[in-house]
């Protein structure tokens, strides 16, 4: 890696154990592709709770030649991301998954899919930082704001247009990239 690891605590108190954790799991990464340039993560705790234990936020920025793959994962409704390193675990397999797909599609491997699906924005919570797409088919597909290239997330509005690469998500279905539709394309209601 040519940039050394950043790693960031917020909202918790920084841990020797817990950033050997996380260099452990980056470890890997450029083990399994020694390409990577840099790598920057995020550990927060979001909310305080004071029923349960906190649960763990971790963001995860790994950057490639000619791309920048990013983790996002929030705490699941389950509990076992009150345990730091089972949260730490969850979203490095999630990076170790992005790095897979891109080292097959660096390599040709990957089939050439159709058009992207679209859909229209039927629910948008800005201050929470997320939404929800009605995909041609009428099911709902999750997306949070970092999913939304150009730092089109303000621009959103319930039923602007948008084209959505989807995949599964800890809790259904959700957008791992969203771009709003050019204005030549039109859904059918």
């Amino acid at each position: 890696m040519r940039i050394p690891l950043e790693i960031e605590f917020r909202n918790t108190e920084r841990s020797a154990e817990i950033e050997a954790d996380i260099r452990e799991h980056e470890e890997q990464l450029e083990e399994f592709f020694d390409r990577v340039t840099g790598c920057r993560v995020l550990l927060e705790v979001p909310h305080h709770h004071h029923r349960k234990g906190n649960l763990y936020h971790v963001r995860i920025l790994v950057t490639a030649p000619r791309k920048e793959l990013v983790v996002d994962r929030e705490p699941p409704k389950h509990r076992s991301h009150e345990e730091v390193h089972v949260a730490i675990r969850d979203a490095f397999k999630a990076m170790r998954r992005q790095l897979e797909d891109y080292v097959r599609e660096m390599r040709g491997d990957v089939k050439a899919h159709g058009e992207t699906p679209h859909g229209k924005i039927r629910r948008l919570f800005p201050e929470g930082g997320y939404g929800f797409i009605e995909a041609a088919d009428g099911r709902e597909v999750y997306f949070h704001h970092l999913a939304v290239l150009d730092g089109a997330f303000s621009k959103l509005e319930v039923g602007s247009e948008v084209r959505f690469v989807e995949e599964q998500g800890d809790d259904g279905p959700q957008a791992s990239t969203v771009t709003l539709a050019g204005r030549h394309h039109h859904l059918a209601d």
